[in-house]
């Protein structure tokens, strides 16, 4: 028999749900028009003020930082939409860089030290959504509580950076490599970004992950284990936070405990910024794109134009604010 995601076809047909939620899975073509806008014109500003803006050398600057958001922005989407969030992905991610760096000085192999970044990361992930739909932990208190344990367990694991003794080549190409004239991690964050796409926009288990988020209730009455479909949420989001946090380390050379401060803070409001609901049911990883490009701009900008640097946690603090209000807007418009 045919299986999707631990579910066994033939798949029983969902009840009728309200179409209301159905007709915006994607982000509305006005809204993504807006934030192309808002980027082009953020764009040519920065340009204007600071011509260094579109050089070369900076333009790979900003899509190597949007390739880490971007890489945990895809299963944080996911998520979101199911309903769900993970506040520890930050944590995570430092805590898999000084996992990755030790395995890797211990074996000189990265694809072990990917293999254990993965193994922890997705461990993570799969502890938290046992919290939350085992225990019933609100999502928000569970992943705090994970994100606390993982910020203390990195320092009892190592009390300092875990400094680079292998000098690997293929370690260091892991975030600072091309492939041509295109960075490794761009080249990593769009191939997830497709495989996560896809599944959301052309897959049954797709389709089913928004059913969750839009009405859990109708999916638990057609048969089908909404509880699993979370549960598979949150461990591809901490895949994908372990993919990342290796990257983060080649690119520091080093694992560094402090490392994620604040990461979850910019990838939350990315995919919030790019419409998806936090409420569940409804999102674009299209919107999410254009969300991380916008913030990852926007710390470039300031940067550049020599602004205080501390903007660069303002900004996704303002950003989840607005976005935040954006959303009770549009979700009081489609319920009327």
């Amino acid at each position: 028999m045919q299986q999707v995601a631990g579910l066994t076809s033939p798949l029983p047909p969902l009840p009728p749900l309200p179409q209301r939620r159905f007709a915006h899975w994607r982000l509305p073509g006005s809204e993504q028009l807006v934030l192309v806008l808002l980027l082009a014109g953020l764009c040519t500003a920065i340009s204007i003020a600071a011509p260094q803006f579109h050089s070369g050398a900076n333009i790979i600057a900003i899509l190597r930082q949007c390739a880490l958001v971007l890489i945990v922005a895809s299963g944080m989407s996911m998520l979101i939409i199911t309903a769900e969030i993970d506040l520890s992905v930050g944590a995570s991610s430092a805590f898999v860089g000084c996992i990755g760096m030790a395995v890797l000085n211990a074996t000189h192999s990265l694809t072990l030290a990917m293999l254990a970044a993965l193994a922890f990361s997705g461990g993570v992930g799969l502890v938290n959504g046992l919290v939350v739909t085992r225990l019933k932990v609100n999502a928000l208190i569970g992943t705090i509580g994970m994100m606390m344990v993982l910020q203390g367990g990195v320092y009892l694991f190592t009390r300092e950076a875990v400094q680079n003794q292998h000098q690997l080549p293929q370690f260091t190409s892991l975030g600072a490599g091309y492939v041509g004239p295109i960075p490794v991690p761009v080249i990593l964050a769009l191939v997830l970004f497709a495989i996560v796409y896809v599944t959301l926009r052309f897959t049954t288990l797709g389709r089913y992950l928004y059913a969750v988020g839009a009405n859990e209730k109708a999916v638990r009455l057609s048969g089908l284990r909404s509880q699993r479909l979370k549960l598979f949420a949150f461990v591809v989001t901490g895949l994908c936070v372990g993919v990342a946090g290796m990257i983060l380390a080649s690119l520091m050379n080093a694992g560094q405990p402090t490392a994620g401060r604040g990461f979850e803070l910019t990838v939350i409001a990315a995919v919030i910024l790019g419409g998806t609901s936090l409420q569940g049911g409804r999102g674009s990883l299209l919107g999410t794109l254009l969300g991380v490009l916008l913030l990852k701009v926007m710390d470039n900008g300031i940067i550049i134009l020599g602004w205080n640097q501390d903007l660069q946690m303002v900004v996704p603090g303002a950003v989840i604010i607005l976005a935040s209000y954006l959303d009770v807007l549009r979700n009081k418009a489609h319920a009327h």
